[in-house]
């Protein structure tokens, strides 16, 4: 899977994750956020995600607390 960590609108990142086959700057276009923070590369690790690679066409690569950040948005409780 891939991510991009974006800032939100109050300042917060929001990580969107998306299937390998949609290319980074196609998903970037589609969202109205405009700072990327990070962007790589996601998946599971015993620790939670584990964070990696590099978003080439978008000249990002992830941040060592992304993964973290995207297993805390995981396991927080929204209702």
């Amino acid at each position: 899977m891939k991510y991009i960590m974006f800032e939100d609108f109050s300042g917060a990142p929001l990580p969107i994750i998306f299937p390998n086959r949609i290319a980074h700057d196609e998903l970037r276009r589609q969202i109205p956020y405009s700072t990327i923070l990070s962007a790589g590369y996601v998946k599971p690790s015993k620790d939670g995600f584990e964070c990696y690679g590099k978003a080439k066409d978008l000249n990002k690569e992830p941040l060592p607390e992304d993964g973290k950040l995207i297993f805390s948005l995981f396991i927080k409780d929204e209702a």
